[in-house]
């Protein structure tokens, strides 16, 4: 079996200084995630109030289609 031969310390350098560069970005790809959560969630939030508007609003119309509708028809 063969002994396993001396490395480079340039190449211990240069893994070194990848590993370090990694970690070093890590707590900025975190943000970086969680702002992009938070803004979807934000952007969700606002369009289920509009659709919650919407329908609501048609709701209104209906019961004031259907007020008029009761009025009109009590004077005959």
């Amino acid at each position: 079996m063969a002994q396993p031969e001396a490395v480079n310390g340039a190449v211990i350098d240069s893994v070194t200084i990848a590993n370090t560069k990694v970690l070093a970005e890590a707590p900025a790809m975190a943000m970086g995630s969680l702002y992009q959560t938070i803004g979807n969630s934000v952007a969700m939030a606002a369009a289920n109030a509009v659709y919650a508007q919407q329908q609501a609003n048609v709701t209104y119309q209906a019961a004031t289609t259907l007020g008029i509708t009761k009025l009109y028809s009590a004077n005959k």
